[in-house]
């Protein structure tokens, strides 16, 4: 294997391919386990503890196996053992979902297996995202990051169309989701593997501790703030992804029942899709602002389109209006996830740290997972507290998102490398 990283657009297509079918796998997750757990319980506190097991798995998998496919030396290479063997299972693991929900098991069991699914995808998570700044050099990434970023986000809209006609037609329970779900992460994590390959890894002058591997990142200002910002940025996302059901039904219905979230569910299903068809309308031009105009200030411009939205949510009344909101922002986001997926590999140039992707690209994803496991929980507490009013989660996402903009600001060695 050689250490030389060209544009390659094999590798490109190989890497959209996989975050296509992991966007499926999440959008499976995102898009039923709402509507399922809603036949379990109508505590928004309940089913966001539940669903708040995303964020716990992945605060823990994704840094300790990232740090450890690092100093993975195998015939395979550094990342795809990973990726193989977390696509197989989470392709079991959406089968078992169906499963347990049809076989009326209760409500441990099912969370049980969505437990298994968030672990069976953190599995490779890390590895998926190390593997584009293994195989793309800094001042590529922006425009490799828009390609990868729109699959990802494809494989979301694909799943919530398909996934709102089955609904619309036969209910949230049908098994053709999950049962698409199960193939799609299979199939491309065989054929990820089969089709990309790893460059010769970087020798190591000097191996970080694990110990020593956690102190550097809190202890890099640059690293830190960004970690800080895409966990506000996130929990403002997730305050919608986990509760858009309840939202819909509150402000459509005046209350989030399960007669309620059941009508929606069909209308969630078909706004994500439209979310999603926004998000990839704002990510290509999000790849490229970040490599040509500035990285700080694409991350900003991507930051403001998403929350304005957010904000002007709090006055939302009818479905034509909710529709805007999440179209405009959409594109922000879409903007936003293009333009900070590549500064962990460029912060890890600019510091002389290539060595070390699938550690630090693990801590990228944790962050994102402490969202999700806040969201769930502190979001279903504060609407519980405004009296199942789900409509306060738009403006408090985006005076989170407002909080995070300014510490990327501050990150003065990101345009190193970039201007």
């Amino acid at each position: 294997m050689s250490r030389e990283r060209r544009f390659d657009w094999g590798v490109i297509l190989g890497l959209s391919i996989l975050g296509f079918s992991r966007s499926v796998g999440w959008a499976l997750n995102k898009g039923f386990s709402f509507p399922l757990l809603s036949h379990y319980t109508e505590s928004a506190f309940v089913k966001g503890a539940i669903l708040a097991l995303e964020g716990i798995i992945g605060l823990a998998v994704p840094p300790l196996l990232g740090y450890y496919s690092d100093t993975l030396r195998s015939r395979m290479g550094r990342r795809r053992p990973f990726i193989l063997v977390g696509g197989i299972l989470a392709g079991v693991a959406s089968a078992m979902i169906y499963t347990a929900y049809a076989l009326g098991v209760p409500l441990w069991g099912f969370a049980a297996t969505l437990g298994f699914l968030y672990l069976s995808l953190h599995i490779y998570t890390a590895q998926f995202r190390a593997l584009m700044p293994d195989t793309i050099e800094s001042g590529q990434r922006g425009k490799a990051s828009g390609f990868i970023t729109l699959g990802e986000w494809a494989g979301n809209l694909f799943l919530f169309g398909v996934g709102g006609v089955l609904a619309a037609k036969y209910g949230a329970g049908h098994f053709g989701p999950f049962a698409i779900a199960s193939a799609f992460l299979a199939g491309a994590a065989i054929f990820t593997v089969l089709r990309v390959r790893e460059p010769e890894p970087p020798e190591l002058e000097e191996e970080e501790g694990l110990g020593e591997y956690l102190s550097s990142i809190f202890g890099n200002r640059d690293f830190l703030r960004f970690y800080v910002a895409q966990i506000l940025w996130w929990m403002s996302f997730e305050f919608v992804a986990i509760f858009l059901y309840g939202i819909l039904a509150f402000i459509l219905y005046g209350s989030a029942t399960k007669e309620a979230v059941d009508s929606v569910t069909p209308l969630g299903l078909y706004l994500m899709a439209l979310f999603n068809v926004a998000v990839l309308l704002g990510s290509l031009p999000g790849g490229y602002i970040y490599d040509r105009v500035g990285r700080r200030l694409s991350i900003v411009i991507g930051g403001l389109i998403f929350a304005l939205p957010l904000a002007w949510g709090w006055f939302v009344h009818t479905r034509g209006e909710i529709v805007a909101a999440l179209f405009l922002g959409g594109v922000g986001w879409g903007a936003l996830m293009a333009a900070s997926y590549p500064v962990v590999g460029d912060l890890l140039t600019e510091y002389e740290k290539e060595a070390f992707t699938g550690r630090y690209y693990g801590v990228y994803e944790a962050t994102k997972s402490i969202p999700v496991m806040l969201a769930g929980t502190f979001g279903g507490a504060v609407v519980d507290l405004f009296g199942g009013n789900y409509r306060i989660l738009f403006p408090l996402g985006a005076l989170l998102v407002f909080l995070a903009l300014p510490l990327v600001w501050g990150m003065r060695r990101l345009e190193a490398g970039g201007e």
